[in-house]
Order: C-alpha cells, then sequence, then structure tokens
C-alpha cells in the first residue's frame, strides 16, 4: 500500500485517481452520516461506529503500522482535536434538524473553506474552467440552503440552530481535511502509519462520551444498533482512508470540491434509509451541486 501510494504521489495518474476516491468519499461519508441519523440516537451512533474503526485499526497499529515519528505527533494531535470537535458539531446538528437539511449545508460550507485552505497551506487552487465548476456547485448549495430555511417545516422549532451547527460542521471538516493532508503528507514515506494510527486515536473520544447512552439502550435494540454501528464503522474507514489517500496522490482543493457530490448522495440515501423525501426543487438544486463537482472533475481532466 505505501510504495503504492508513494508511486502515484504527483503524477497524472495520481491526480485522476484521487478523484475517484474523493467520489467514493463522498458516497461513505454520506451513507455513514444517514446510518448515524437514523434509527438510533446520533451520538450513540458515532460512538458505535468510532469504536469499530478503532477496532479495525488497533491490530495494524500493534502488527503492521511502524510507530509514528516525533514531527508526526502534532499532526496526529491536532487531527484528533479537530475530528472531535467536528463530531461534536455534527451531533448537534443531526439532533436538531432533518438529514437532508443539515448535511447538504454542512457539505457546502466545507468546500469553500477547503479550497481557500488549500492555496494558503499548499498553493492549491482550480483552474480555468474548473471555476464555472466550482461557481455551480456553490450556487446549488446556497439555493438549497435558502430554500430549506423558506418552506421546510420538519424541526421548524430548532432548524435556524441546527442551520449554524450544520455551518460549523463544513467549516470543521474543511479544517480536518486540509491538516489531515498536511500531516499525511508530512509523514514521508510512512503514510499508512499515519493512518492507521489516526483511526486509532480518532476512536477514543465518541464512545467514552456514548457509554451512559449504550447502557441505557433497551435489549431488543443492541442487535439492530451494533449491526448498523460496525456498517458505519467500516464504511468510515474507506470514506476516511480515501479522501487521506486523494489528498496525498492528488489536488487538495479539487478533491475537496469533488467529495461535495456527498450532498446528492445524501437525497437519496436520507429517501431510501431515513423516509425523508425530497421536493422536486430540492432534487433539482442538488443536482445542480452535483453538476458542478463533475465540472470541476472534468475540467481538470481537460487542464
Amino acid at each position: 500500500m505505501t510504495e503504492l501510494i508513494l508511486s502515484l504521489e504527483g503524477t497524472a495518474e495520481g491526480r485522476q485517481i484521487a478523484l475517484w476516491l474523493a467520489l467514493l468519499a463522498a458516497f461513505c461519508h454520506a451513507l455513514m452520516s444517514a446510518l448515524q441519523k437514523g434509527r438510533f440516537d446520533p451520538w450513540l451512533m458515532r460512538g458505535g461506529m468510532d469504536l469499530t474503526y478503532g477496532l479495525i485499526a488497533l491490530p495494524l497499529v500493534i502488527f503492521v503500522a511502524p510507530f509514528p515519528a516525533a514531527h508526526l505527533w502534532p499532526f496526529l494531535i491536532g487531527s484528533f482535536l479537530l475530528h472531535s470537535l467536528f463530531k461534536l458539531a455534527q451531533g448537534a446538528a443531526f439532533s436538531r434538524g432533518a438529514f437532508t437539511v443539515v448535511y447538504p449545508t454542512s457539505r457546502g460550507t466545507g468546500a469553500l473553506v477547503s479550497i481557500a485552505l488549500a492555496w494558503v497551506l499548499f498553493g492549491e487552487t482550480l483552474a480555468g474552467w474548473q471555476w464555472a465548476g466550482l461557481a455551480l456547485l456553490m450556487a446549488g448549495i446556497g439555493g438549497l440552503a435558502l430554500w430549506n430555511l423558506r418552506y421546510v417545516t420538519m424541526s421548524r422549532e430548532t432548524l435556524a440552530p441546527a442551520l449554524a451547527f450544520a455551518g460549523l460542521t463544513g467549516a470543521l471538516v474543511a479544517l480536518y481535511t486540509s491538516f489531515d493532508a498536511w500531516g499525511l503528507r508530512a509523514s514521508g514515506p510512512e503514510p499508512f502509519s499515519f493512518i492507521a494510527w489516526f483511526f486509532l486515536l480518532d476512536s477514543l473520544l465518541m464512545p467514552f462520551l456514548a457509554r451512559h447512552r449504550f447502557r441505557a439502550l433497551p435489549r431488543a435494540d443492541l442487535r439492530p444498533m451494533v449491526l448498523r454501528a460496525i456498517a458505519g464503522g467500516v464504511t468510515a474507514w474507506i470514506s476516511f482512508g480515501s479522501i487521506l489517500i486523494a489528498t496525498r496522490i492528488g489536488n487538495l482543493a479539487e478533491a475537496a470540491v469533488v467529495r461535495e457530490t456527498a450532498t446528492v448522495f445524501a437525497a437519496l440515501l436520507g429517501w431510501l434509509i431515513l423516509g425523508e423525501r425530497s421536493r422536486p426543487q430540492q432534487i433539482a438544486l442538488m443536482g445542480l451541486i452535483a453538476l458542478g463537482a463533475i465540472g470541476v472533475k472534468l475540467f481538470a481532466t481537460a487542464s
């Protein structure tokens, strides 16, 4: 795995693979979030998911991944803190608003912040017609947020704070994506070690915070909750692992924007898993988001 990542870094092939990895990350992140928002308490589900991917990381850390070099610990600790803040903000948003309302807002906020951070930290930016794709994407996200504020009736009394927490969630997504990319690039020839240790450390907080909720879970709900938590934890590995690798071998700004197709996947999964049906106007705006993200990828291919 390490040799493959290093061989693709900085190549045209690596840039294209990174964009497909970002699409995979988008779908998996939407699926993981839908599972968290679903039948059970989102705080409880997040704790179960984190416990799952921590247990997956544990044998890798013990038997496979080298111990991180000293200069990587500030990145690992910083990632832990940023991801912890993200989970707290996301849990607050999911507790107050419908999935198909708060999730698109959080994803859209992260796109612009990610691009700005990619420029500041790595000197990366979009080029030429990619900006047109970004404009479509942001128009769709902004229009969707305004439509939700005007017409959504579900959880109306908590809609404003839900959207505020969703915006904070998106900003934290951008921060941790850029910071994780910085740390992964600083890992040099040991990117897999950084990824394995990241997952282990990232799994420590939420199971601890959710322990009392788990004890209060009715016995009849234990098996379905555990099964969903395992599915979410495996999906989280794929989602975060894919975007981490994408930001190492490709362009951070491009990967961050393409990942915003998660908004469209969220509309489908919100209907299939949560029974939240989107209106035609919402679907059209989500389609605009997807069109913009696809435009970023296609124009990257042409450049």
